[in-house]
């Protein structure tokens, strides 16, 4: 300890003294290792907080309101989820197993999901005061189905079309990051690559960013790819491919080529970049193991009834499971079945026999398409190579993000990324594996987010930027959450600020709501 106070000392006598005359600082962090989210080594210093932002950083000598004494540990940007699906923090403002893991910004609206009247979700969050900033994108889903009335599987008209261009626009003026697609679900997975362009046109104009959750994340992965560049190309704007992964045991061990012709479109002059939770499974509706075709809600029921159709949906279901190499739906867990919450928890396989008394194939299909006739249920889906996803988080391009909502504690058996992900990264991929320099792995859960998304003065620290840092212990910062058991909030976090408000303090949340609402505007 002596040794590290006498090094602490010399580091800090090489930076020149910051003297400050004007009224006191709000908040003075002394002494902590600086890393400041550009992946330049970390360095020690004082950080110096006045009216939300970083005043000065150096050898700080004025008067002070408070301090926080850093020693021994880690002050960094706070970082941001560029990820998730958050729209839920209207009733959950605190957002714990964000702000617990670090997180001080979130962005909302992906896979082509989101609020609608941009404008007004954001004066209502301005008048609730919510913990973390907020960023959106605008949900092309959500504006096909506003123009088009339904999950049609044809183009939209002219007319229609016109009107989606219009609700983009609408958006972006209002303060949008730019557009989300999910083309897996619906309405988006009718959608043809020209409509996708057209509207991608509009959020350029404004220096929004096209974020994709592609057709394809298995078989069809290089072809999905080929889509986004095109559109990228096309449609003169930046490209995020949502959730790198490859699904499937049968994709496995093809990193290496999805990196090159993702950095040969960056060599063409595309910008794209791609973010990653680090996890070996996905979560997503389990309604998604029902053929496209089939699954719009408002017919499911009438076609279900019907046996050829039923008969056809299971046939289809048998052939995509061989297809992508697996026998049974093992690999499938339900998360969250509000109409029989006893099987949360179980995976397919299990939740058959209890339900229906044998765990056949059969009795499998039936069971899930009894689980979509009753409003479906979200799900798990164990289906990622540990070694593909640790090549895609070695990319310089990749940053990481949760995929995640607001959670309620102790509701369904969520996926655990929501509660630990970025801790994850800290804890199991730069300090037990050593895949990642810390440095690094902050900038991509900092700088690298904010400069994608155009999220201006944050993610370093730097004076004049806002205040949103975390101080971390890097030998103790743990994920906690499990796939068994994911409820556990993430540990070793002494101190996390959103301009420069406190959110939490020792590993807890304080109450403080001083989230903004980060509008995006061309330039910025």
């Amino acid at each position: 300890m002596k040794s590290y106070r006498r090094l602490l000392l010399a580091v800090i006598l090489l930076f020149p003294e910051v003297e400050w005359g004007a009224e006191p600082f709000d908040l003075i962090i002394r002494h902590g290792r600086v890393a400041d989210g550009t992946g330049n080594p970390a360095f020690l210093a004082d950080v110096a907080i006045k009216d939300g932002r970083i005043a000065a950083l150096g050898r700080i000598r004025g008067e002070t309101r408070a301090e926080m004494d850093a020693a021994g540990l880690v002050v960094a940007p706070g970082f941001i989820d560029v990820h998730t699906h958050a729209e839920d923090i209207e009733k959950l403002p605190l957002a714990e197993n964000f702000v617990r893991m670090g997180v001080t910004t979130v962005v909302l609206g992906n896979c082509g999901s989101s609020v609608l009247d941009v404008a007004g979700f954001f004066l209502r969050l301005e008048a609730t005061n919510v913990s973390p900033n907020v960023a959106t994108l605008i949900g092309h889903g959500t504006i096909r189905h506003q123009a088009m009335g339904g999950s049609f599987p044809r183009p939209p008209t002219d007319e229609e079309l016109g009107n989606m261009k219009t609700m983009v626009e609408q958006a972006m003026k209002d303060g949008a990051v730019g557009l989300s697609t999910g083309l897996i679900y619906l309405p988006g997975t009718f959608a043809k690559t020209e409509e996708i362009i057209e509207l991608a046109k509009v959020v350029a104009r404004y220096d929004g960013i096209y974020a994709s959750h592609m057709r394809s994340e298995s078989r069809e992965i290089f072809s999905a790819l080929n889509e986004l560049f095109r559109i990228a190309r096309e449609g003169g704007i930046r490209a995020e491919i949502s959730h790198l992964k490859l699904s499937g045991k049968s994709t496995w061990g093809q990193t290496a080529k999805v990196l090159a012709v993702i950095e040969e479109a960056r060599g063409e002059g595309l910008d794209i970049t791609q973010d990653q939770y680090v996890y070996t499974a996905s979560s997503t509706g389990l309604g998604q193991l029902v053929p496209d075709r089939y699954r719009a809600a408002e017919h499911f029921r009438e076609k279900l009834a019907d046996p050829e159709q039923r008969a056809r949906m299971a046939a289809e279901m048998k052939q995509n499971l061989r297809q992508n190499g697996r026998d049974d739906y093992g690999y499938a867990v339900i998360a969250d079945y509000q109409t029989d919450p006893s099987l949360n928890g179980m995976n397919i396989v299990e939740a058959a026999k209890k339900k229906r008394g044998t765990a056949s194939l059969e009795d499998q299909i039936e069971l899930i398409l009894e689980i979509q006739a009753n409003g479906g249920a979200s799900g798990v889906f164990h289906g990622i190579s540990e070694a593909d996803l640790q090549q895609f988080l070695r990319h310089p391009n990749t940053m990481f993000a949760s995929d995640s909502g607001v959670r309620k504690f102790q509701e369904g058996v969520p996926h655990p990324r929501g509660y630990a992900n970025n801790a994850r990264v800290l804890a199991r991929y730069v300090r037990e594996l050593k895949l990642l320099r810390l440095e690094d792995a902050i900038r991509r859960m900092t700088s690298l987010p904010a400069l994608t998304f155009r999220l201006r003065d944050r993610g370093v620290v730097r004076e004049g930027a806002w205040a949103d840092l975390v101080v971390f212990d890097p030998a103790k910062v743990q994920d906690n959450a499990t796939f068994e058991d994911p409820h556990h909030y993430a540990t070793g976090f002494a101190w996390v600020l959103i301009n420069g408000v406190p959110v939490v303090q020792k590993d807890e949340p304080t109450g403080a709501r001083p989230g903004k609402m980060l509008r995006h505007s061309p330039g910025r």
